[in-house]
């Protein structure tokens, strides 16, 4: 009963910190407009210090704030781990939400609010086992780098790449990092019917390029013929990029999660073509989910910019697009791009940020199994490639092996992919217990 107890104040207390975390309003809306990140921060730091660490905050600008602390290990010639999460959230709009985004509800089993999976969650889970440790009077075997930053929900300026740049020092020795997305559930059907959970831990990112597109014409009045037209130039290319389909290409990390997925489901993989690789991605069901994003390039137009009157025909029009490029393929894509634009579009980066693979037959790795299993045992573990990216993009400029491992075990009712960035965004309080005790297990043996 004592230790029922224990557990049950211990659950109560994380759910409290992700809770109190929320109710921070740390609204990025780009462009360096944010606001809340010093006051998150504040509060972290001083979490930090209630567990016997020593915070040091860094400001990259007025009030966007970092904080880093270190925790010294009982083996120092272990290489250090980096633990970080960042503090900003995407905007909200709080007429579209049940409960009041920066409210921290804890209603019907769930801590309610903007950033409750995305990403306060983890922050509170590690702030949760830093307080167990301290009244526990544990320690891990390594050092481990715990680092809450700003701006991650833009470009990391402010944040993590910031960190790298100017204070590298304070990630000496850190061989590898976790993070966001990964180590969740996903709940799928075997070929025979069984119920499978599956945890994809995030070992590697495609790259992120965001492309603007000029084209250029000759202006003049909108009720005159023109065949120079800079609109129709550029909507024609915007048209060949959105139903080009670029080609299957398979990184490590994406082979390898859809063999052990298909084997997990008992569905036959077939990887000998394009159409084989997409029958075997749709067989898999809801697990399909894993890898259908990541199987292939993307080019997604998402922005246009052209005119100032209805009548007039510019002599520019501009758009921008979305490129999420696997590991290695970056050079055959931009060719391949090129050539769909055609001589007549100039292509510029607005941003440019590098896939990212990790190593997959690691100590690292399997120490992440491992702690899964040991509180799921029915899990079934696979490496995942995120569709989309993370400040991994900047820490592993540091050589680090970046990880995604933000384990939470996810009720099937409960749609998590929708949750972040959605309406009415939550988590589950059994999950935040669950990743708790994952991430204490990982923590201290790994």
């Amino acid at each position: 009963m004592a230790e029922q107890e224990e557990s049950r104040i211990d659950t109560d207390r994380v759910a409290a910190l992700c809770a109190d975390l929320i109710r921070f309003d740390t609204t990025n809306r780009g462009e360096g407009d944010a606001n809340g990140e010093r006051e998150a921060a504040e509060y972290v730091a001083a979490e930090l210090e209630k567990a016997g660490l020593v915070p040091t905050m860094l400001e990259s600008a007025p009030r966007r704030a970092n904080v880093v602390a270190r925790m010294t290990g009982t083996d120092p010639s272990l290489p250090a781990l980096l633990v970080q999460g960042h503090l900003d959230v995407v905007p909200a709009n709080p007429a579209e939400w049940t409960f009041p985004p920066f409210s921290g509800e804890i209603r019907d089993g769930y801590v309610h609010g903007r950033g409750a999976t995305d990403m306060k969650d983890f922050v509170a889970m590690a702030l949760g086992v830093l307080h167990r440790w301290a009244e526990q009077g544990r320690a891990p075997r390594r050092d481990i780098v715990f680092a809450f930053v700003a701006d991650e929900e833009t470009t990391g300026t402010y944040g993590a790449h910031w960190l790298v740049d100017n204070h590298a020092d304070l990630f000496a020795g850190c061989a590898a990092s976790i993070s966001e997305s990964g180590a969740y559930t996903t709940h799928a059907t075997a070929a025979d019917g069984r119920p499978v959970r599956i945890y994809s831990i995030g070992t590697a990112e495609r790259g992120t390029a965001h492309v603007l597109l000029t084209a250029t014409g000759r202006a003049g009045h909108g009720s005159r013929r023109n065949d120079d037209n800079a609109v129709v130039r550029l909507a024609r290319a915007l048209v060949r990029i959105a139903d080009h389909k670029w080609p299957v290409t398979l990184s490590p990390t994406v082979e390898r999660c859809i063999v052990r997925t298909g084997a997990a489901l008992g569905v036959p993989v077939d990887l000998s073509s394009d159409d084989a690789v997409d029958a075997t991605v749709a067989a898999f069901g809801a697990a399909s989910k894993l890898v259908e994003n990541t199987i292939r390039n993307s080019t997604t137009p998402t922005m246009l910019d052209a005119g100032l009157k209805v009548n007039i025909i510019p002599g520019t029009a501009r758009a921008q697009v979305d490129i999420r490029v696997l590991p290695g393929t970056e050079a055959q894509l931009l060719d391949e791009l090129d050539r769909l634009l055609g001589p007549s579009i100039n292509r510029t980066f607005v941003a440019n940020q590098p896939a990212v693979q990790a190593p997959l037959d690691t100590e690292w790795f399997d120490a992440m199994a491992g702690a899964l299993v040991a509180e799921d045992p029915e899990a079934v573990v696979v490496p995942y490639c995120l569709g989309g990216g993370t400040d991994a993009k900047a820490f592993s400029r540091l050589g680090m092996a970046c990880y995604g491992f933000n384990p939470l075990w996810i009720p099937p009712e409960f749609d998590y992919r929708s949750a972040a960035h959605g309406i009415d965004e939550r988590v589950p309080v059994a999950a935040l217990a669950f990743g708790t005790n994952v991430l204490d297990r990982f923590l201290s043996t790994c």
